[in-house]
């Protein structure tokens, strides 16, 4: 977890993510990425400058109307000292079942944007940390940039006016690889998704593209975010 530290606290003391007092709704679907945000920000409460405390925030899509086990990530938090909050919904049911979206990744995020918000307000929480790392911040801009023809991404801090919450990403300078490891090495259960869609998606598409892009010219990515930095897009380059 040692290297994973000095990303998260990068990343926090970069673009001030976390303040003195800070209560933080930390999104946990079991995947790898959010699981080792969850322990992470856990542990990191022992040594990081500012005071804070965090509660794990679970949704449950229910994909074809069936209950996921989160039992891993119960375990996880008894072991971590932190308060565990398991939100079960339709989301599943009313994007497959009920809509039948032929493209169910916008709506999906959407609902589940929504969902997590109001589970994080009523936990009284003031923040909300998504595991969006590193690997996911380039893939962002390039599809923005291939999809949509438009310079963007999502930003390390956001604050919605609407919900009064701050979104944070304290994963943003970790790696895929570098997590992927981390997970393995603590032995984190992990719960796999259950989504009908997984890996059929455009983003598994541009991660893929991206590989053979680094495979033939390597520090592609350490360039492109790089550029992303040094022009401030979405606010990757300032605190405020």
């Amino acid at each position: 977890m040692q290297k994973l530290y000095g990303y998260i606290r990068r990343a926090c003391q970069e673009f001030d993510l976390i303040e003195d007092g800070d209560r933080i709704a930390v999104g946990v679907s079991g995947g790898k990425d959010s699981v080792v945000l969850l322990a992470g920000l856990a542990g990191m409460r022992r040594f990081y400058e500012k005071k804070y405390d965090i509660v794990c925030v679970t949704l449950d899509p229910r994909f074809g109307g069936a209950d996921t086990d989160y039992s891993p990530v119960a375990r996880l938090c008894e072991k971590l000292d932190v308060e565990f909050h398991l939100i079960k919904t339709d989301i599943g049911e009313i994007v497959f079942d009920i809509r039948k979206e032929p493209n169910p990744c916008s709506l999906c995020a959407k609902m589940r944007r929504g969902a997590l918000h109001d589970a994080a307000k009523a936990a009284g929480c003031n923040k909300i940390a998504l595991g969006h790392n590193y690997d996911d911040a380039i893939e962002t801009f390039m599809m923005n940039l291939f999809q949509e023809g438009r310079i963007g991404c999502f930003s390390p801090k956001s604050y919605l006016s609407r919900k009064d919450i701050t979104l944070i990403r304290p994963l943003v300078f970790a790696p895929e690889h570098a997590i992927i490891s981390c997970a393995k090495r603590s032995g984190f259960e992990l719960v796999k998704s259950k989504c009908p869609a997984d890996k059929h998606t455009t983003r598994q598409t541009m991660k893929e593209f991206l590989r053979g892009l680094e495979h033939e010219n390597h520090g592609v990515k350490q360039r492109i975010f790089g550029a992303m930095r040094k022009a401030g897009i979405d606010r990757w380059n300032y605190k405020d």
